[in-house]
């Protein structure tokens, strides 16, 4: 990916969101796990992990055709938790939580929060490719709420 176009859609998003979020670009997400970006509360920064967002990508996708349009979808998302004036008390809930099932349900309330704020900065990104990720990326939640049938 060229850092060129990275940095035009991070401005651009960043624009759109009206956010005064910083943004660094890394290579991997430290551990190994599979995480395209994150963002940090306390510092108010999204790190983007650009080889994971191409390996997230090409298991989506089965290819980098839209590999910037992924890139933008998850920068989108996680400029979503950074607008989210609930996010503090949903963490502070999370962290209370007693059981399981409460913290998937607080869990799956904060995803839902950043994709609804996501959704309109993603302008040029055909809806139906961001239908895709965001359902992917809320399935796991939902999924484990679902209802048991015997």
């Amino acid at each position: 990916m060229k850092k060129s176009v990275l940095n035009r859609l991070v401005s651009e998003l960043i624009r759109r969101s009206g956010s005064g979020v910083s943004v660094k670009l890394e290579s991997h997400f430290p551990g190994g796990r599979l995480i395209g970006g994150k963002y940090g509360m306390e510092t108010h920064a999204v790190t983007m992990y650009t080889e994971v967002i191409k390996q997230q990508c090409l298991q989506v996708f089965g290819s980098l055709d839209a590999v910037y349009d992924y890139f933008a979808v998850v920068l989108a998302h996680e400029l979503g938790h950074a607008a989210d004036q609930h996010l503090a008390a949903l963490c502070d809930r999370l962290d209370a939580a007693m059981d399981e099932r409460t913290r998937t349900e607080i869990l799956l309330q904060i995803e839902e929060n950043a994709w609804n704020h996501a959704m309109p900065w993603l302008l040029d990104v055909d809806p139906a490719f961001t239908d895709m990720i965001v359902e992917q990326s809320l399935a796991p939640y939902r999924e484990e709420l679902a209802p048991v049938i015997a």
